[in-house]
């Protein structure tokens, strides 16, 4: 058989974790050198295949890329950038087929959303219609949890850690303060449409009383009476409140709570910040002394925390889409399928790009309690083994060690293109 080179790219919010798949993408096509050559990587997400600006992987040692699976970020660069129709730009898809066939590229591995997703099912279609023979596999990833068919997203377990983690700590600090000082605590954390990293933050208590007091959920409207009549019953209960936010709370008109009014790259509406927002609700409405934090890239990025079920599907679902590649199936994600409940095992099959692309997975109605303030005993069932295990880094000097890269740059062979 003969042997091409591959490509592999990083798409949209990094995670604590995307670069353990690109550690399972690389090191499983230095596994069949008899198909795979060298392996170039985007620089700067799909950007760098449209501008010609690669990464040369091949230059870099076993030990560089297998410190991957411990550095946090996007080791080669992400972006926010999504390509549009075919049929109305359809120069930029011919553009990312001549890159390929400048560099002899027959595999494509986009590491990503829903978005990406949707890219790499377009370029597969395009590439079929101009007979250049292209592999492209999606893999998996978003701290969303929000992709279809696959049984959660990897990136989405270690943020879940995280949160379930930051929310028992912080509610341990108020506690021990509130009789003289706040409280009110209010904790924000990623999740536009869906409430999957919210939930999460109800792991951290399970009894009656225990915080999060409220969790708030974009899939439930947001009550402004009721929310603040929840919050002073705690307060006068327990002695204190914490509130975990997702970024997408939103009114019934489906107005956010913290619309900036603006939107970003991918043409969705930029949030600006709602635990703020929610805490000067607590303020005007019962004037009780108040904290508010936004997790924001801290929960991302925080790979001393990560749960090593998380590590192990990310590093699974890079190694299984070379694979599928080199087994010939193409416009495929690799995803995650929940075998078994008690003991928790997990599976990796394939499915199909058409059916994940532009969809979205929102919280079940059965997973949120019937109050709509927190999660039910099924979704804790859910969430609980995401969150098992740790994979601490290696430390040096107090820190994590992370990967250093060479990130040699391949020589351009065509003329500049302007995105």
């Amino acid at each position: 058989m003969a042997q091409h080179n591959a490509f592999y790219a990083q798409s949209g919010g990094v995670t604590a974790v995307i670069n353990a798949s690109a550690c399972g993408v690389i090191e499983a096509c230095r596994r069949h050198p008899d198909q795979i050559g060298k392996v170039y990587a985007g620089h700067n997400g799909i950007i760098g295949a449209l501008t010609e600006d690669l990464i040369d992987v091949s230059q870099e040692s076993d030990e560089a890329i297998a410190a991957l699976r411990h550095t946090p970020g996007g080791a080669f660069g992400s972006c926010r950038y999504k390509l549009k129709d075919i049929e109305t730009h359809r120069a930029q898809y011919e553009r990312l087929i001549e890159v390929f066939k400048a560099h002899d590229i027959r595999y494509f591995f986009y590491n990503g959303g829903g978005d990406s997703a949707d890219t790499c099912l377009k370029v597969s279609q395009l590439s079929e219609k101009l007979g250049y023979p292209l592999t492209a596999i999606h893999v998996p990833k978003t701290v969303d949890n929000d992709l279809p068919i696959t049984d959660n997203s990897p990136g989405f377990g270690s943020v879940a850690k995280y949160i379930a983690t930051s929310t028992l700590e912080a509610s341990l600090d108020i506690a021990s303060m509130c009789a003289t000082s706040t409280k009110v605590f209010v904790l924000e954390v990623m999740g536009r449409h869906a409430g999957w990293i919210a939930a999460a933050g109800a792991l951290a208590g399970e009894g009656e009383g225990e915080p999060p007091h409220l969790v708030i959920f974009p899939e439930v409207a947001f009550d402004r009476a009721a929310v603040m009549a929840r919050v002073d019953a705690c307060v006068k209960e327990y002695g204190y409140c914490v509130i975990v936010v997702s970024e997408g709370a939103r009114y019934e008109d489906g107005t956010f709570l913290a619309d900036s009014g603006n939107t970003d790259a991918f043409g969705h509406r930029q949030l600006g910040g709602v635990a703020p927002t929610l805490a000067g609700m607590v303020k005007q409405d019962l004037g009780y002394k108040y904290h508010w934090a936004v997790a924001d890239y801290l929960q991302r990025a925080a790979r001393h925390l990560a749960s090593k079920t998380d590590v192990d599907q990310a590093y699974a679902v890079g190694d299984k889409a070379v694979e599928l590649a080199v087994a010939g199936k193409n416009s495929m994600m690799p995803a995650i399928k929940r075998v078994s409940e008690t003991p928790y095992e997990w599976c990796i099959e394939a499915a199909p790009l058409a059916e994940v692309a532009n969809r979205e997975k929102f919280m079940p109605g059965e997973f949120i309690r019937e109050d709509g303030f927190g999660i039910t005993a099924a979704c804790r069932q859910y969430l609980s083994p995401l969150i098992q295990g740790e994979d601490f880094p290696p430390f040096e000097n107090g820190l994590p060690k992370v990967a250093r890269l060479k990130l040699a740059k391949v020589e351009r062979k065509l003329p500049d293109f302007t995105i």
